[in-house]
């Protein structure tokens, strides 16, 4: 979870300026290609709808010309089959803001068993746990993404004990996504 799209220097969450709440995406391209990820992130919500505030507007960022152009093209072709323009904003990343601690792993943090599962691995090392894999994937199913069959190929991964895949398990619907969050989560 951070903050980009904007020029206002070092923005917190109580002075963000022109900033925009965003989470940076670390990918292998051998796996999945930036062109996938766009569609993904064009097809997880309508984009041609307008935040109300900067900060919560549709943002997706490139890091070099290539990828700018293929994002451009690719939305260029939603907007086509959507019939009209989109909000979502196309744009060069000029800089990511890490935001604060309180804000990484929300609904990890905001579970007690979970909350309690992590810090006894992390303890109070904040950017282990920010940059966790294994804290992404149980906060993104602690947000209701992901579905149970999901789950099961991957919980004996992230490390819980009995208590704590228990816990994450009935937070997880039969069907998948319920939750406001994209997978992974921030």
């Amino acid at each position: 979870m951070g903050y980009a799209g904007g020029v206002a220097p070092q923005p917190t969450y109580r002075r963000l300026g022109d900033q925009t709440e965003c989470f940076q995406v670390d990918f292998d391209p051998a796996v999945i290609s930036y062109g996938q990820l766009v569609d993904l992130a064009l097809a997880s919500h309508d984009p041609r709808w307008r935040a109300h505030k900067v900060q919560y507007a549709s943002l997706i960022l490139a890091h070099d010309e290539t990828q700018l152009a293929l994002a451009s093209d690719r939305a260029a072709r939603a907007a086509a089959r959507l019939g009209g323009p989109l909000a979502t904003r196309i744009e060069r990343l000029n800089h990511f803001w890490i935001a604060e601690d309180y804000h990484q792993k929300h609904h990890l943090r905001n579970d007690r068993v979970l909350a309690t599962e992590f810090s006894s691995v992390f303890g109070s090392d904040e950017a282990a746990l920010r940059e966790s894999t294994a804290a992404a994937r149980a906060n993104g199913y602690a947000a209701g993404a992901g579905t149970k069959a999901q789950l099961a190929t991957e919980i004996g991964f992230l490390g819980l004990s009995e208590a704590g895949r228990a816990r994450l398990i009935a937070w997880v619907s039969d069907d998948g996504p319920s939750g406001s969050c994209g997978f992974g989560g921030a």
